[in-house]
């Protein structure tokens, strides 16, 4: 097991629209307005950006996003990173049920530190880093039900 490397893969299922998901997922720049460990987006261009991160752990990241891939029609939002973090992610979201009320998101993830202190800490603190994904995804899934079910108002500011 390489303790530097990270592949992460999580399903939320939320009571909106397959197209209102993808869209809230879409734009990037709302995330720090409905997902609490999103703390700033840096926009660079159309498709590139940066991230600012920081979860339960007493750390930070600032993750460069370049999109590799935005499929409305396959529900796909895809993104390299680097940076802080080095890899790719991306949301998958369809529908969840026969009437289109319901979404189904899959996030995945694969990635490895690029802060070399992350490096360094890998191998003792890799369940403790997965954990704080997990932690971070949990509360990504409730900000954005929130946010859809607010109209795109919510905030955590």
């Amino acid at each position: 097991m390489d303790p530097n490397r990270y592949r992460f893969r999580v399903v939320w299922r939320l009571a909106a629209p397959a197209r209102a998901v993808y869209a809230a997922l879409e734009d990037v720049r709302s995330y720090p307005l409905w997902w609490p460990e999103i703390r700033e987006v840096r926009p660079a261009g159309d498709e590139t950006g940066e991230v600012v991160v920081r979860a339960l752990l007493p750390y930070r990241l600032v993750i460069g996003l370049e999109t590799r891939r935005r499929d409305p029609v396959a529900g796909v939002l895809e993104v390299a990173m680097h940076g802080d973090l080095n890899g790719w992610s991306r949301f998958t979201v369809t529908p969840d049920d026969g009437d289109g009320a319901g979404s189904r998101v899959l996030f995945e993830e694969d990635t490895r530190p690029g802060k070399p202190l992350l490096r360094r800490l890998a191998l003792p603190l890799h369940p403790v880093f997965r954990a704080n994904h997990a932690v971070m995804m949990r509360r990504g899934r409730r900000g954005l039900a929130a946010h859809l079910t607010a109209g795109g108002r919510t905030t955590f500011r």
